[in-house]
Parts: C-alpha cells; sequence; structure tokens
C-alpha cells in the first residue's frame, strides 16, 4: 500500500529532526574536559580560521552566451545557448575589489556576486539559517594569459584578506582551499601544500602552488589560505582523470597576485616591461647537443632586434647566472623578477658565454600597451556617452591601424567605465558595433539612438571584445 505525508506532517517532522540534531550536537560538549584535548583545540583553532576567512569569499555567478552539448539536439553541427556558471572569489581591498581566474568570467555579459550577510558560527542551525545578497559585480580588468580577473562590486562592506609573503611558504604547509565547488556555496577543505613550485612545462613563465586540499570544478578563483589567514594563491586548476578531485590542485601564487592586481585595478590590463630576451631551460640533452658548459639552468634562446639587451651586447646562447645578484635557476623565476623591475631600471644580468662570465647591465623598457595609446585620445567630458557610462573613442583610420584585432574598422572603443550604467555588463576594451542593429560609427549617433529610446525599451548592444562578437541586451530602466 503507498502512503503519503501531508505538507503539515513533513514540516512538523523536519522542525522535530533540526531541534533533534541542534539538542544532541550541545549536549556532549558539556559532559566533555575540554581543558587537555589536542584534537579539540585543533578543532578550535580551524573554526577560527575559517570564521576569519568566509565573510571575504564569494561566489561568483555568471550568464553569456556559447556553444553547448550538441547532443542534446541531435547531430547540429553547432548550438549556441544560454549559459551560467559558478565560480569563487575572494576580497583583496575593502573597498570592493574582488580577485578570481579569467576563465571564471570569459565571455560574460553579466557578473554577479553572492555576498554573505553576517559571520557564521558555523553551526548547524547557523548554516541552514544563513542569508546571502546577490550584487552586481563589473569587470575592471582581465590577465588572460595569468588567468587573474579582478572585479568590483559597490555599496557592500567587506573585510579584505591579505597576501601571504611567496617567500614563506613551504612544502607540507597546512592550507585551506575556499570556494564553491559544483556550485556549492561556502565550502571548505583542508590540505598541504604539495610543491611550491610546480611547472606545468619546462619553459613556461608561469609556476603553481600545488596542494592535495580537495578542489573541484568551481573552486576556481578561490582562495587558498595558510592558518594565518593569509592568501596563499588562487585554486586555478586540477589534473583530472575522472574530472573531480584526486588530489592534485594548482593555484597562483601570491606573489603574482600582488602584482597582477595593482596593474589590472591602474590599467585594466598588464603592463609588461621587457628586455628584449627570450629564455629556455638548459636540458641534459640540448647541453649535450650544444656542448654547453652546463647541463641545467636557463639560456638565452633570442634577442629581439633593436632591444636594449642586444644594444648591450647580449647574445643567444648566453647562460644566465643570476639577475640582480640572485640565482637564475628557472625560467619562471627569471621572468617574474624581469617582471618585478619598474620600467625605466636597469637589471643587471650575469651571463656564462663558453667558459666566460660576463656581466650586463640592461635598461627594463615598457612598450606602449595599445589600450593606453587608445584610452589617451578620450576625453573624461566630450567622449562620455551617459546612458551607457562608458568613455569612448570612435574608430577612424588611426585607431583601427593602432587596434590590430578588429573585425571592422568601424564602432566605438570602450576606453574607461564611470559609475553609471554599472549594471551593464561592458568592459574597458569592448568594441560597440551596432545598437538594435544600426551600426554605430560615431558618439553623436550612439547618443541620439539612445535618447530617442522611451524609458523600458529594450536596447542590444553587439559587441566585440578579444576575438569573439557577443549580444549585450537590457533595457533601458536599467540606466
Amino acid at each position: 500500500m503507498h502512503h503519503s505525508w501531508s505538507n503539515r506532517a513533513k514540516s512538523a517532522f523536519c522542525v522535530g529532526i533540526l531541534a533533534f540534531l541542534t539538542a544532541t550536537s550541545a549536549a556532549p560538549a558539556a559532559a566533555q574536559d575540554r581543558s587537555d584535548n589536542t584534537l579539540r583545540k585543533l578543532n578550535e583553532s580551524v573554526d577560527a580560521l575559517i570564521k576569519k576567512v568566509s565573510p571575504s569569499v564569494v561566489q561568483i555567478l555568471v550568464t553569456g552566451y556559447g556553444p553547448i552539448d550538441s547532443s542534446e539536439h541531435g547531430n547540429t553541427a553547432s548550438v549556441i545557448g544560454r549559459q551560467r556558471a559558478i565560480g569563487s572569489g575572494f576580497v583583496i581591498d575593502s573597498e570592493g575589489y574582488i580577485v578570481t581566474n579569467a576563465h571564471v568570467v570569459a565571455g560574460a555579459q553579466r557578473v554577479q556576486a553572492v555576498v554573505p550577510q553576517g559571520v557564521s558560527d558555523g553551526s548547524l542551525q547557523a548554516i541552514l539559517s544563513a542569508r546571502t545578497n546577490i550584487v552586481p559585480a563589473r569587470v575592471v580588468g582581465v590577465a588572460r594569459d595569468i588567468d587573474v580577473a579582478l572585479l568590483k562590486v559597490d555599496n557592500v562592506k567587506f573585510t579584505a584578506l591579505p597576501l601571504a609573503p611567496y617567500r614563506n611558504i613551504h612544502q607540507g604547509e597546512v592550507v585551506l582551499a575556499f570556494g564553491s565547488p559544483e556550485g556549492l556555496r561556502n565550502t571548505v577543505t583542508l590540505g598541504v601544500v604539495s610543491s611550491v613550485a610546480r611547472q606545468i612545462d619546462p619553459d613556461s613563465p608561469m609556476v603553481y602552488i600545488q596542494t592535495d586540499a580537495p578542489i573541484n570544478p568551481g573552486n576556481s578563483g578561490g582562495p587558498l589560505v595558510n592558518v594565518d589567514g593569509e592568501v596563499v594563491g588562487i585554486n586555478t586548476f586540477i589534473l583530472s582523470q575522472s574530472g573531480g578531485n584526486e588530489g592534485l590542485g594548482f593555484a597562483i601564487p601570491s606573489s603574482v597576485i600582488g602584482v597582477a592586481y595593482r596593474q589590472l585595478r591602474k590599467f585594466g590590463h598588464i603592463h609588461r616591461t621587457l628586455i628584449g630576451i627570450g629564455v629556455q631551460t638548459i636540458s641534459p640533452t640540448l647541453a649535450t647537443a650544444m656542448n654547453l658548459p652546463r647541463s641545467y639552468g636557463v639560456i638565452v634562446s633570442d634577442v629581439l632586434p633593436d632591444s636594449p639587451a642586444l644594444a648591450a651586447g647580449m647574445r643567444v646562447g648566453d647562460i644566465l647566472l643570476s639577475v640582480d645578484g640572485r640565482a637564475a635557476d628557472s625560467v619562471p623565476y627569471v621572468s617574474f623578477r624581469l617582471m618585478s623591475v619598474e620600467a625605466g631600471a636597469k637589471v643587471r644580468l650575469e651571463v656564462l658565454r663558453d667558459k666566460e662570465k660576463l656581466a650586463f647591465d640592461v635598461p627594463v623598457v615598457e612598450p606602449p600597451h595599445e589600450m593606453d595609446q587608445i584610452a589617451s585620445l578620450g576625453d573624461p567630458v566630450k567622449n562620455l556617452v551617459r546612458p551607457l557610462g562608458i568613455i569612448g573613442v570612435e574608430i577612424d583610420q588611426k585607431i583601427a591601424a593602432m587596434a590590430q584585432d578588429l573585425r571592422d574598422p568601424f564602432g566605438i572603443i570602450v576606453v574607461a567605465r564611470s559609475s553609471e550604467g554599472a549594471d551593464i555588463p561592458i568592459v574597458a576594451g569592448d568594441v560597440i558595433r551596432t545598437l538594435n542593429g544600426q551600426p554605430m560609427t560615431t558618439l553623436e549617433r550612439m547618443r541620439a539612438a539612445l535618447q530617442a529610446l522611451p524609458p523600458g525599451a529594450p536596447v542590444v548592444l553587439q559587441i566585440q571584445r578579444e576575438q569573439r562578437l557577443l549580444f549585450v541586451a537590457f533595457t533601458l530602466d536599467q540606466l
């Protein structure tokens, strides 16, 4: 016989279970002696750390368009649909700046942050009754090559998490990973630092912190923190045969986060200083084939024409011994040291050429970034499009030559955002091509088209973001 419960009976049962769990979880505590229980002290320390860090960890909700699984719709060649993605982030500045991964917000039309309200004590009742606040977030800047993005939310009080000095991180150190794996908000896992410097590719300039703290899809952008509540790194990817956690998680180190944050906040992109050399890792095979004096370290594989390095006297085949007096043992270390030197300064490089030691003082230069050149042409008053909250520059032949990735030589390049139109997901570097299907060739035409629309009218902008075309839809009552 099939029996069913009434809604009232179900509610009464659930309330009873909750009351029972709450009561029984508290009952044994009073009966135990806590004075000399090492495990309980460890438990209390972890609990205090979670309470300290959790209010500064946010869930990132992203909405956009992209390819979806075509098997659900028959054997079609390509299906584009609305996508929703969930990632994580942490507060790096109390003014509302949030760090996450660039791949979390890739192709985003709308970005929101799920912000915890109040500090949970970690109890069952507090977790089940926890409240959150979903607020709009705008993308301040993206550095895709190092997979870091900076977001900004307004009118929310935050506590920022400090960055741990990378030099102090050591193998075996206890760390906690915070985030929203598979969308499960406010999840914490525990592990250790498996390696402080893991290279996925021996010639890559990036190095990662490896951890066995369980990390899964959705943890991307969340912080990996030490026992002092400092951010060791950003959880960014896993190596997995199954698609889930297998104890091989990787985080972008705190030193990279610090440099990226400062530049993304100031410029919206990363400024690359350079001296004009390419470097590679020396392998035993390479050393034998080239008859090098040593079989390890870093070799200069390229010296660019008209570069400071060439003018200083450096040559292809030089073996790097030191950068500013510090041993040049790996490609990531050399790359980070060169990236950290301010433009206009000189870096001292010691090299081994054949069997002779040589030293060069090489000036560090900063090539002009195309967006900086274009942004300098935008006047904050004359180039303001108030309804959209943007400062735009019209594309002409001169601008088209500077912005080499344009699909077509027309449109409005967004060089900055103002406070108006904060909910519209447009970022610096976007190119507005059309408004409701009409080509936007001048700022005046865009202002006139917006002014002609009544309040509440739908607006669709076709934009180019890097190499992709996207539609951005909103209504005028959002403005």
